[in-house]
């Protein structure tokens, strides 16, 4: 890997586009290098995992909605929609199903300066595959490039310190991933990349106070954007220059400012894309710092046994967890009972004690409104909070990171039970890591009353050869659902 340092450059300065972090990042994109048999095999893992949580949302308004949208769109040659079995044009399915992967928030995630969910990479680049009639190998080589992209620029550039929602390196990436896909020159995609990045630094708003279903459609934005973002590059219509580094760019008045310095780590030319083997998928639905918690909370609540008997309970995490899904964040919806789904899955004092409570955690039941308005759960929600360790958020921030915390539970009687844990069992690091089988056992929990058993194996047979398959052939991600998925909206198209 070469580090390259990011900055702002004055007019006068003159950067030329091969020393600018969009010409690099193209340039990744762009490298021919062998995809690895080892991030081929992961790559299929998590082509499973986004159908599992797409199919299992497929129900829900925010879904529903975005299909819609979807379905007023056919196009041919097009692309396949979760819940369909039309095709529609390409941007606008990788709208429908990059919310259908999003909703959940139940697929991967990668968190360094700032976080990410790169799954949110493959609608986009799958969308473009099937109409440009790529076959399932183009499809692994620009997944990986996405990924790579991605885990890269949220290595070395934090964006939530400057309110900028995580959206802002996905675009690029989403871009990078199609024109990997595409096999295009590094001057398209470098053009792709700055107009993707233009129209993707939005605040993140969408993650605060009363969250709405906007926090699944802002990385399907990003996705439909990064499509139209080649296709205007691809016609020879340029992008802002320097995007990052320009002296009215994002460093100067969005991240930084102009005096700051970001080291972004990118392979060097010739060296395999890998760095979709340092992230990690969630078994919970809910926001990826509460699935090691989670687990904690599983383990605990036999030992505490009759929750009447709480007088507090602290989770001492770090900096992270406790300002964006803890006490810290100041938002009082974190405690509401009437509070969104998409509140409450960013809620840790919730979500520890429902898992406290129930011993598991379900991606329905454990958000249900009567499950939320308990008046046992309401009363121990409102006992539990978070405090920043500095030592904890050290470790975030270690090569080996951790993702836990130290609870305390003091009882009225004064008793303190303590635990604590690292990282979730799911976590390669952890106690029960996802493997193959793990990544099918979900689909197939979460496609059962959505697919057949029948189309169940046909998809699963068809995504284990991925690399093999024609164009045609990648219709056959997309299981045929036996919910009822009719259109169920109505707006402007």
């Amino acid at each position: 890997m070469i580090d390259h340092t990011v900055r702002t450059h004055a007019s006068a300065e003159s950067l030329a586009r091969e020393e600018q972090l969009a010409w690099k990042l193209a340039a990744v994109a762009t490298d021919p290098v062998a995809v690895t048999a080892e991030v081929t095999e992961m790559v299929i893992n998590r082509v499973i995992d986004n159908a599992a949580v797409a199919l299992a949302s497929l129900t829900r308004r925010p879904v529903r909605a975005a299909r819609d949208q979807a379905t007023r769109h056919p196009y041919r040659p097009g692309a396949s929609v979760f819940g369909t079995d039309g095709r529609y044009s390409p941007e606008w399915a990788a709208w429908a199903n990059g919310v259908a992967v999003r909703e959940l928030d139940y697929h991967d995630t990668f968190l360094a300066a700032d976080y990410s969910h790169p799954g949110d990479n493959i609608p986009p680049v799958l969308a473009v595959a099937q109409h440009t009639g790529r076959g399932g190998a183009d499809v692994v080589r620009g997944i990986a490039a996405g990924y790579e992209l991605q885990v890269n620029l949220v290595r070395g550039i934090c964006l939530h310190e400057h309110k900028i929602d995580h959206i802002a390196h996905l675009g690029p990436s989403a871009a990078g991933g199609i024109g990997a896909l595409l096999g295009l020159d590094t001057e398209t995609v470098y053009r792709a990349i700055g107009q993707a990045l233009h129209t993707t630094t939005a605040t993140r708003q969408s993650r605060k106070g009363e969250i709405s279903s906007w926090k699944a459609y802002a990385p399907a934005f990003a996705g439909k954007a990064a499509v139209e973002a080649v296709d205007r590059a691809m016609r020879g219509e340029g992008a802002p220059s320097p995007v990052y580094e320009g002296e009215d760019g994002v460093i100067a008045w969005l991240l930084g400012g102009p005096d700051a310095r970001y080291t972004v780590p990118l392979p060097g030319p010739g060296e395999p894309k890998r760095s979709i083997l340092d992230t990690y998928t969630k078994e919970h639905s809910a926001e990826y710092q509460s699935q090691a918690l989670i687990d904690l909370a599983r383990r605990l609540g036999p030992r505490i046994g009759e929750f009447d008997k709480v007088s507090r309970v602290v989770i001492h995490t770090s900096h992270h967890t406790h300002h964006v899904i803890g006490s810290g964040s100041g938002d009082p919806q974190k405690y509401d009972p009437a509070a969104s789904r998409e509140t409450l899955d960013h809620s840790i004092p919730y979500i520890f004690a429902v898992a406290l409570q129930d011993g598991q955690w379900h991606h329905e039941r454990s958000y249900a409104p009567d499950r939320a308005a308990r008046p046992d759960t309401v009363e121990l929600w409102r006992k539990i909070s978070t405090v920043e360790d500095p030592q904890w958020t050290l470790r975030y921030h270690d090569p080996e990171p951790a993702f836990g915390g130290r609870v305390e539970v003091e009882l009225v009687d004064g008793t303190v039970l303590t635990d604590e844990i690292d990282v979730a069992d799911a976590h390669p690091a952890g106690a029960r890591p996802f493997g193959r089988e793990q990544y099918v056992a979900k689909f197939r929990t979460l496609a059962d009353g959505v697919v057949g058993a029948a189309e169940q194996d046909r998809f699963l047979d068809a995504v284990t050869r991925l690399p093999e398959l024609d164009s045609a052939g990648l219709a056959g991600l997309f299981p045929a659902a036996e919910a009822d998925t009719a259109p169920a909206t109505r707006g402007i198209f």
